[in-house]
């Protein structure tokens, strides 16, 4: 892209790679950046700027925010994911700001980042697409270990419906055990 892109993602990943949780040997967001990043580019391959900088800084630093911080009820959880948008909004604006992006860029990754406009915005469809893909492909599998069918058939219920016709196709093709097979499938059954 250019110079400034380059010293944002790289700023992004410096502050993911310091994530104290691992998976796959690495740190766990700057795994969970590079991994959203190569679903926008998937989707879209002609992702604009401010969409690839929104996919790689989207969970930056998650870790600082951690869910026992807030009470274990679902209005405890409404509220984390709020103030961790915002947090993220933040984060992702003051490095952008760093490298010399100007405000209206900043703005523009940081409506992305609080997911301003969806569903019109075709930008965010595509990063709230990759973001469910992400979840499918890498995250759905542990979770589904650990929580109930109703549980599980509710959350793939609510990501189906916020997803595209192209995002549901490639999330058909995902390799899923029988578990999970059986859940998608329970999950998308008409009544």
């Amino acid at each position: 892209m250019n110079a400034k892109f380059d010293a944002a993602i790289r700023r992004f990943d410096d502050e993911n790679a310091r994530d104290p949780n691992q998976e796959d040997g690495r740190p766990r967001e700057l795994l969970y950046a590079e991994r959203l990043t190569a679903w926008v580019l998937k989707l879209s391959p002609d992702a604009g700027e401010a969409l690839r900088l929104a996919a790689r800084c989207q969970h930056i630093c998650r870790w600082q925010s951690p869910r026992e911080n807030y009470p274990m009820t679902r209005p405890g959880y409404l509220k984390w994911r709020a103030d961790l948008k915002k947090f993220h909004a933040e984060k992702s604006g003051a490095i952008l700001r760093e490298v010399g992006y100007d405000d209206a860029t900043v703005r523009r990754v940081q409506d992305l980042n609080l997911k301003k406009n969806f569903p019109a915005d075709a930008e965010c469809r595509v990063l709230e697409d990759a973001l469910c893909l992400v979840f499918l492909e890498f995250q759905f599998t542990a979770l589904a270990a650990k929580s109930d069918d109703d549980k599980m058939i509710n959350a793939l219920r609510k990501s189906w419906e916020k997803m595209t016709e192209a995002a549901r196709a490639e999330a058909l093709k995902l390799p899923y055990g029988d578990r999970e097979k059986n859940l998608i499938e329970r999950a998308l059954k008409p009544g």
